[in-house]
């Protein structure tokens, strides 16, 4: 079951993105300067917009997005108009279809906000890259090992 994502959420969020952006090291450096937090700090704030994944009715996984400024951008930046998409589901529930329903999910509600388009950041050997490209995404971007996409919708 997908539901949508409430200010409440904030700390389950906080718990998906160190799953999200420490996937292979589990560490808390960052090497760019930028801090990961910033994907859900004061997490409710106008143009965030977050679906949840429940299993058994727990919290298995998050997709999530919000705009950035360009004097404050994420990770996967394009322009200010185009939301960052964050999504991550806990290690014991991958592979169970949960990452393409939070998909689905978000990206529906992005079109009927009316966004024109979507980015993010991946390293370039996560194994997640083929969902993205399944999704849509295309890379616009490499830095560091990572690759900014983007979909249009």
């Amino acid at each position: 079951m997908i539901r949508p994502g409430t200010p409440q959420d904030a700390r389950f969020l906080r718990d998906m993105l160190r799953h999200a952006y420490y996937w292979r090291s589990g560490g808390d450096e960052d090497e760019s300067g930028l801090h990961p937090m910033r994907y859900v700090e004061n997490w409710g704030r106008p143009g965030d917009a977050a679906v949840i994944a429940l299993d058994e009715g727990f919290p298995v996984g998050a997709a999530w997005y919000r705009t950035f400024k360009q004097s404050a951008p994420g990770y996967g930046f394009v322009d200010e108009q185009t939301p960052e998409l964050s999504i991550a589901v806990v290690p014991s529930r991958r592979g169970h279809g949960f990452g393409g329903e939070l998909m689905d999910a978000l990206l529906a509600r992005a079109r009927a906000e009316g966004y024109k388009t979507i980015s993010l950041s991946v390293a370039s050997d996560s194994p997640a890259v083929h969902l993205y490209e399944r999704y849509g995404f295309e890379k616009v971007d490499e830095r560091d090992g990572a690759w900014t996409m983007r979909a249009e919708f």
